[in-house]
C-alpha cells in the first residue's frame, strides 16, 4: 500500500474517532443538563418540605405521652 494511501486511510480514521468523540460529549452534556435539573427540582421539593415541618403543630398527643410515664414505672 502507498503511503499516502496510508496516511489517508489514517485521517479517515481519526475524524471518525473525533465524530464519535464529539457526539460522546453532546450526550453526556445532556445527560449532565438533565441531572442539573432533577437535582434543582429535588432541593426545591427538600425546601418545600422543610419548610412544611417548620410550620407542623406536635400533637397533642405526643405531648401526653411524653409527660406520662409508661405503666412499668
Amino acid at each position: 500500500m502507498q503511503i499516502q494511501q496510508m496516511l489517508e486511510n489514517r485521517i479517515t480514521e481519526l475524524e471518525t474517532k473525533v465524530a464519535f468523540q464529539e457526539q460522546l460529549l453532546e450526550e453526556l452534556n445532556q445527560a449532565l443538563v438533565q441531572q442539573q435539573f432533577d437535582m434543582d427540582r429535588i432541593q426545591l421539593q427538600l425546601r418545600y418540605m422543610a419548610n412544611k415541618l417548620k410550620d407542623f403543630q406536635p400533637s397533642n398527643i405526643a405531648s401526653q405521652a411524653e409527660e406520662t410515664p409508661p405503666p412499668h414505672y
